[in-house]
């Protein structure tokens, strides 16, 4: 699991160059009798605005990933505000 986040949070260069700060989360909700419960929260800090992801699913890999396409998501749209500036 190490080895996918590390994997995945290398991208996060690609789409904002100046990253201080990333914070992965991995954690098990007790709720009684429900499949979706391996939580993954990402948190990532650039100059001035902090991207927060969060995912509940069934695996931890599946949880990582889409709270990662969720940060990714949230730069783009920052980044393409920023251009239109």
């Amino acid at each position: 699991m190490i080895n996918h986040v590390d994997k995945r949070l290398g991208k996060l260069e690609v789409f904002h160059d100046r990253i201080t700060n990333v914070e992965v989360f991995l954690k098990i909700e007790n709720a009684s009798h429900q499949v979706k419960d391996k939580v993954a929260e990402i948190k990532v800090s650039v100059p001035q605005q902090t991207f927060f992801g969060q995912h509940e699913s069934k695996s931890f890999e599946e949880s990582f990933d889409s709270a990662f396409n969720a940060i990714v998501k949230q730069i783009k749209r920052h980044k393409s505000k920023q251009l239109q500036n």
